[in-house]
């Protein structure tokens, strides 16, 4: 059986939605150390996939965006609030994503181009694609 995925989505159709659906909830799930110092979309709450110090999957992920969602009530189609993912690139927030639907959530999206997108052929990020490149909302603390 293959692995339900998340529906994949750029980071400007992201903000559409963020913007139209007010229910819809934005998590960041990148490491607390990306998260503060790197930067992260305004507004974002930050759940980490993977964190330190031992770096491992967090294996209350899936309950801890659960308790996210209870305040947004399961809409008349039986579905949840949208709950939207974003990593650095697309890649955490993917597999966070598969997780969540194996754990009975319904309405998940991935950032594919994510915060900061993918590396350009100097082995920088920011530069071809992400929420930063395409100037959406953000902070840093």
């Amino acid at each position: 059986m293959t692995t339900p995925l998340p529906t994949s989505i750029s980071s400007k159709k992201a903000f559409q939605i963020l913007k139209k659906q007010p229910t819809a909830i934005l998590v960041d799930v990148r490491s607390s150390m990306e998260f503060l110092f790197v930067g992260h979309p305004k507004g974002a709450v930050h759940i980490a996939w993977i964190d330190e110090p031992d770096w491992d999957i967090n294996p209350n992920f899936a309950t801890e965006i659960r308790q996210l969602v209870l305040g947004g009530i399961c809409g008349d189609d039986g579905k949840h609030p949208p709950v939207i993912l974003i990593c650095r690139s697309g890649k955490r927030s993917l597999e966070a994503g598969k997780l969540l639907l194996q754990s009975n959530f319904n309405n998940v999206y991935n950032i594919e181009d994510g915060f900061e997108g993918e590396l350009d052929d100097k082995h920088q990020r920011s530069t071809t694609g992400g929420w930063r490149y395409h100037d959406l909302p953000w902070e840093q603390c």
